[in-house]
């Protein structure tokens, strides 16, 4: 069941957003050569604690960390390590979550570190326009199809795959809500978009094939063939005219 969020829910939703942009953007400051994936980490959790909020991933299902920290060929859920440092030519996607008057912030962005190869700077820009086509899909009356036929579309006219294991979601007082929102699919089906809807849209783009694996460490999830991944997430409130980004840096 899709909950429609109430004027006063958005406003909570627009506080734990910017919360969570804003850590994000704190982090990205410190993506250089030589740092540890675990400083970006406790870059989160100071953020995230000294606004009096509590970071949304800590614990979930287990999780033992602030922020998924996903180097390279990492998808997503890449957990940070004092022993995993980042180095020159490396891109890094960081994903995390704050928990604010009852609500989630969630969104995800990826990085270079320093100078990367010209396939990776490609990777990344074509990532942050299939959020952007999804995004502009937003509006009422179009259907989550829309959204997620726009993403592929522009994913794979670029010469990219898009990962189909993991998706976007609801979002709302749980992390994870109805409707489930896929970075693939045929326009004009789904769920029909209506004012007050919250959903995280957040494209995984493969250099390669789409197909992932899990490592044994049980987060860490990776592309099969080896090859790049990048991920953007944004949250995304229906309007009754379209659309406003809650999680905009």
């Amino acid at each position: 069941m899709i909950e429609l969020k109430s004027q006063a829910d958005l406003e909570k939703l627009r506080v734990a957003g910017r919360a969570a942009a804003e850590t994000l953007k704190k982090i990205s400051e410190s993506i250089r050569q030589g740092v540890s994936t675990k400083e970006l980490d406790d870059i989160a959790f100071a953020c995230i604690s000294a606004r009096g909020m509590k970071p949304g991933f800590l614990g979930y299902r287990g999780y033992p960390a602030t922020a998924c920290v996903s180097i390279n060929e990492e998808v997503v859920h890449g957990i940070p390590r004092a022993n995993r440092k980042l180095k020159t030519g490396d891109i890094v996607s960081v994903d995390l979550g704050v928990i604010s008057g009852g609500f989630y912030g969630d969104c995800a962005a990826t990085f270079p570190v320093g100078a990367v190869s010209a396939n990776a700077l490609r990777l990344m820009q074509v990532t942050k326009e299939c959020l952007v086509k999804g995004i502009e899909a937003v509006r009422p009356g179009n259907r989550l199809g829309d959204v997620s036929a726009a993403i592929q579309k522009h994913a794979e006219s670029n010469g990219f795959s898009v990962v189909r294991d993991y998706v976007g979601h609801g979002i709302g007082r749980n992390l994870h809500e109805e409707p489930a929102v896929t970075n693939f699919g045929q326009a004009g089906t789904g769920v029909r978009l209506e004012p007050g809807m919250v959903i995280c849209i957040e494209p995984m783009i493969n250099e390669g094939a789409c197909e992932v694996k899990t490592l044994s460490d049980g987060w860490t999830v990776v592309t099969k063939d080896g090859k790049l991944c990048a991920h953007e997430e944004h949250m995304v409130a229906v309007t009754i005219d379209g659309y406003e980004i809650l999680t905009e840096r």
